[in-house]
């Protein structure tokens, strides 16, 4: 039985995937495990919206409308938001609250994207978190129909992958360096 500690080493981005993605039906199953991440008064401060077909050139369009592209620009920058048959925006929607302050409900939502492409890998699909300066520009915002307040944490690019390109292990780091105890008195 594989445990979620053994599809966490597992785990790696892929950058690049082929043109089979999940279908719906598979993505919302996958959404719903992801959905547990741990949620301070569970106000759910996130969202996706779901790029396939045509409609992943909005992406590129949108980042070279934000960048001040040319036209060779814009094909190049459409061309890479055609990398994966499916890509999902990770979408930051702060919820009022006195008690969670938005860096918190940031945090979950990055939780969520990060538990997604977790559960995504681990069933088969190969996963890359991309992101870059133009998440915040105006351009992008209104490609993905951000609302106000939103704010675009980067995307999920998602499609098949061939088991043969990652034969090789992940490498993994030295835990005893990133834990440490505190300071005594």
């Amino acid at each position: 039985m594989t445990t979620v500690a053994d599809a966490a080493r597992r785990r790696r981005s892929r950058s690049k995937v082929d043109d089979v993605a999940p279908s719906r039906e598979q993505l919302l199953d996958a959404v719903q495990a992801a959905a547990t991440v741990a949620d301070h008064s569970s106000l759910r401060p996130w969202r996706l919206v779901e790029f396939r077909g045509d409609d992943r050139r909005l992406i590129g369009r949108s980042i070279a409308a934000a960048e001040g592209a040319d036209h060779k620009g814009v094909e190049k920058l459409e061309q890479k938001s055609l990398r994966a048959p499916l890509v999902l925006a990770v979408v930051l929607s702060p919820v009022e609250s006195r008690k969670v302050p938005t860096w918190e409900q940031e945090s979950v939502a990055s939780g969520v994207a990060h538990l997604l492409s977790l559960v995504l890998d681990d069933e088969g699909w190969g996963v890359m978190w991309r992101t870059g300066l133009s998440t915040r520009a105006e351009a992008v915002r209104e490609a993905h129909g951000l609302r106000a307040g939103e704010e675009l944490l980067g995307w999920l690019y998602v499609g098949g992958v061939d088991p043969e390109r990652d034969a090789k292990p992940r490498k993994l780091v030295d835990a005893e360096q990133f834990v440490s105890t505190p300071p005594r008195p």
